[in-house]
């Protein structure tokens, strides 16, 4: 096996993503915005997934549902989610973005763009954008073939993340 960790398509991707997670990490702690990681990753799932239930969000987000349930309770308690009784499932929840999230999703969303803004340095835009696309086609490859659906990607051209 002579291929080196570094050119592995993998090994970097997962890299990638484990150091832009620690980076928006460190920004969103030294901003004081009051949410952890995982919660901006839950308000982000759902402001691209739109209202859903509890069990389809814990999969979108590849997390365990008792862990989904924490990170709502304080999404709840800082109302920037409300949980409605499922009509198709009297058992579940959906859970849906209130008004108060917006502002939040947005310093969210320009965090991340400093963050990106860090990731991207050096690189021309357009070598980004092709980046991008070349990714979100992989994403929908692997998507189709683990059969699981690919949810669309964001249009807003000034994310790059």
């Amino acid at each position: 096996m002579g291929t080196r960790p570094e050119q592995m398509f993998g090994f970097v991707i997962h890299e990638v993503a484990r150091l832009l997670r620690r980076r928006f990490e460190q920004r969103l702690r030294s901003t004081g915005v009051g949410l952890t990681r995982a919660q901006a990753a839950a308000l982000i799932h759902l402001a691209a997934r739109g209202p859903c239930n509890q069990a389809c969000l814990a999969q979108s987000m590849d997390i365990e549902p008792i862990s989904l349930v924490r990170l709502l309770d304080r999404l709840g308690e800082l109302e920037l989610i409300v949980r409605k009784p499922d009509p198709r499932d009297r058992r579940a929840h959906v859970v849906e973005l209130t008004e108060k999230a917006g502002p939040m999703l947005e310093r969210i969303f320009a965090l991340a763009d400093e963050v990106y803004g860090e990731a991207h340095a050096g690189l021309p835009s357009a070598d980004v954008d092709r980046m991008l696309n070349q990714l979100n086609t992989i994403k929908a490859n692997l998507a189709e073939s683990t059969a699981e659906p690919a949810a669309a990607p964001e249009t807003r051209s000034t994310r790059h993340g």
